[in-house]
């Protein structure tokens, strides 16, 4: 005769992970948030830079922060 405590198939519980997992998953979503910010942010300035010969033609005084065409 089986037990009655015995499991009897169905969803098996799962266990709670621990607050070193917790911090674990914490800092891969921040690495993981970091990276995409800075995959994004690459892409966009890449999209949006000028082309070549326009930087060429663009130059900055020596006691200016301000590129003069």
């Amino acid at each position: 005769m089986r037990s009655s405590f015995v499991s009897r198939g169905g969803f098996a519980l799962t266990k709670t992970p621990s607050y070193r997992q917790q911090a674990a998953r914490r800092r891969l979503m921040v690495v993981c948030a970091v990276l995409a910010l800075a995959l994004a942010s690459g892409l966009i300035g890449t999209l949006t830079a000028p082309k070549g010969e326009v930087l060429a033609k663009v130059t900055t005084g020596p006691f200016s922060y301000v590129p003069h065409q």
